[in-house]
């Protein structure tokens, strides 16, 4: 961790991190520039190498605050015992919104925080991934009450178009926030949306009673 970093009060340190999970998330670590970051958090590079030591600190930092962030605020409250699969992705949304909210960039940071051509940097997320759980495909479709399904449906095919589906609103999500100012997000429009979609693939796939 970076003490100076974390100590510094909310605003000034999410405008530190924000512009720098924009700058690698856009341009990966070895094309991400440092006079961007400081600029986009509206510091000096000086003042901002007074809280950051080098680029690569800056950038192993975020990956931890980052797991951290999701760890603590997305895996530890999503409600696995939930066995409906379209409530545990609407629960899964709502969590990744409030983190979106506070972090726009952060799970498009997290895709590329492997990409890099630094030895150096592959090592050490080597070791940082060790052990790390990952939110995929096997976690959020595992034990869903089946019993809700059609008949004569191939559930573990349904599960696949579901899954493809999640995938698709998650990055119109995504593209919607790197298009749009944050503070111009509409995010009960985007929950909204969501539940809608989420009810019509109840109707494609679920037994619906009256």
């Amino acid at each position: 961790m970076l003490p100076k970093i974390v100590n510094l009060e909310d605003k000034r340190r999410d405008a530190i991190l924000n512009a720098a999970l924009k700058e690698f998330a856009t341009k990966g670590f070895d094309e991400a520039s440092t006079n961007a970051i400081a600029k986009g958090s509206g510091l000096s590079k000086g003042l901002m190498f007074h809280y950051v030591n080098s680029k690569k600190d800056l950038f192993l930092f975020l990956y931890d605050y980052c797991t951290e962030m999701v760890d603590k605020e997305y895996f530890k409250l999503m409600n696995f015992n939930e066995r409906d699969i379209f409530e545990r992705l609407r629960q899964s949304y709502l969590l990744q919104l409030e983190l979106l909210q506070k972090y726009p960039w952060i799970f498009e940071f997290n895709k590329i925080s492997a990409d890099t051509k630094s030895d150096e940097i592959n090592k050490e997320m080597e070791e940082r991934k060790k052990g790390k759980q990952s939110l995929c495909y096997e976690t959020m479709f595992d034990s869903i009450d089946e019993s809700k399904f059609r008949e004569g449906l191939d559930v573990e095919r349904c599960k696949q178009l579901i899954f493809w589906a999640n995938i698709g609103f998650t990055n119109q999500i995504l593209e919607d926030i790197r298009n749009s100012e944050k503070n111009e997000l509409d995010y009960d429009k985007i929950i909204a949306q969501l539940d809608g979609y989420l009810n019509e693939l109840r109707k494609i796939f679920y037994i619906i009673r009256e």
